[in-house]
């Protein structure tokens, strides 16, 4: 650093390293030239779809209002819109990225996923507020074809309104399908659990609540004719003196028959009797499961209206739905970065790069250039200074390097050229256009 302490001393080094600077910025100049040269334009085409609001407001608790909202729809069309059968499709249909045979299709749809974006349009796009439902879509496609990316935006745009609406009918009309399905097998289990509840009664009447006050009723009336049969007995058994034997042993044979016969009724009553709770509580269970399956044939009735609502308003077109705001026109201007601010940073950083490869020589050499130089760090007055001798091979070698900088200035300049040639005709004559 002692050899550079003054502004003389600066432009001497810049002087004595000017080549190495110039070849810097030359071959970095060149170097940015090539690569805005190889910079492919690309043009975006922008299509905008309006999310519109169903003109008759569905019922929010029915099958077909409730289950998905805009915003989830929407996600769910941006994935069938970028799955890889639609891009593969698309790309077919309008020779995309064809221009490299050998470019595999994975990396060919990596490509097309990227050329092609759907956002959504809200009214307060801060992620931390609170979010409302999308009232649009911004569908932009960004390729190196104008034409191309206009197509492309707009058959993406029909995309995303053919498959709302169809989305939206299907699943209208899968609901009232399955409502009716529903419908069905519910009525059909009520009439199967109305001829269990039937069956089980006729094979259960004696037993059934409603009938055991009257069997208790004959069950009081049999235990006191029976009673009565006893106290029958008894006196016939008294007074056997004043009948004669046979018609006697006659009339005990009846009493005690009509005897058995209301016994035997009487424990046929008592176990019906004993058998009634159990009795009832099958029947309610079997009446609770056919409450159940009323309850649940009320709600499907309610649901499947109002799906059939939810059909008449998709075939009416009245629930919300995705209409064209915007159709993508052919974009006449470039949207990618320009090929003059390429090559003018470029040039600048060249530059810049260049004096610092200058400064980084003049550190790795840290010789004495001058007689105050040598005075500053030697400490040492020199008597005489001799300039350096130039031969005749010295300053024909000099002249060459110039010669090769005057060519490599000329051929940045020529490169020049010809990236701006699209924009200067008087060029455009004597230049073929590359990289239009």
């Amino acid at each position: 650093m002692n050899q550079l302490q003054s502004f003389s001393e600066v432009l001497s080094a810049v002087r004595r390293r000017f080549g190495l600077i110039v070849l810097t910025f030359v071959v970095g100049t060149a170097i940015a030239v090539f690569f805005a040269l190889n910079q492919p334009k690309l043009y975006e085409a922008t299509a905008v779809v309006q999310i519109e609001e169903a003109q008759v407001a569905p019922n929010p608790t029915s099958a077909t209002s409730a289950a998905e909202t805009a915003s989830r729809r929407v996600q769910l069309i941006e994935q069938r819109i970028m799955s890889r059968d639609n891009l593969v499709r698309i790309m077919q249909e309008h020779g995309l990225f064809v221009t490299v045979p050998e470019m595999p299709m994975n990396e060919r749809v990596f490509r097309m996923r990227e050329s092609a974006s759907i956002q959504e349009i809200r009214a307060n796009p801060n992620v931390y507020a609170p979010q409302n439902q999308p009232s649009g879509l911004m569908i932009t496609v960004r390729l190196d074809d104008p034409q191309k990316a206009a197509d492309v935006a707009n058959e993406l745009m029909h995309s995303v309104i053919e498959m709302s609406r169809s989305r939206s009918e299907t699943r209208a009309r899968d609901a009232l399908a399955f409502f009716e399905a529903e419908e069905a097998r519910v009525e059909t289990e009520i009439e199967a659990m109305d001829g269990r509840i039937a069956e089980f009664k006729k094979q259960n009447s004696e037993a059934l609540p409603s009938g055991l006050t009257a069997m208790r009723d004959q069950l009081g009336t049999l235990e006191d004719n029976k009673l009565q049969l006893d106290r029958d007995i008894v006196a016939l058994q008294a007074n056997s003196a004043r009948q004669r034997e046979d018609v006697q042993a006659r009339q005990l044979a009846l009493l005690q028959e009509q005897k058995q016969l209301i016994a035997m009724r009487i424990d046929g009553i008592e176990d019906t009797i004993r058998r009634a709770p159990e009795v009832e509580r099958e029947l309610s269970g079997l009446e609770r499961e056919r409450t159940q399956l009323q309850d649940q044939y009320s709600v499907i009735t309610r649901r499947k209206a109002d799906a059939e609502m939810g059909q008449m308003l998709e075939d009416r077109q009245q629930s919300d739905r995705f209409e064209v705001l915007e159709t993508a026109l052919v974009p006449e201007v470039s949207a990618s970065q320009s090929r003059r601010k390429l090559v003018a940073v470029g040039a600048v950083a060249s530059l810049i790069a260049g004096l610092i490869s200058a400064f980084a020589a003049e550190l790795m050499n840290p010789a004495l250039r001058s007689a105050a130089q040598m005075e500053r760090v030697l400490g040492i007055q020199p008597i005489v200074a001799i300039p350096p001798v130039k031969s005749r091979r010295d300053r024909r070698g000099k002249g060459l390097g110039i010669a090769a900088l005057v060519l490599a200035v000329g051929a940045v300049l020529f490169g020049v050229l010809r990236l701006l040639g699209d924009r200067l005709p008087m060029i455009e004559r004597f230049l073929p256009r590359v990289g239009a």
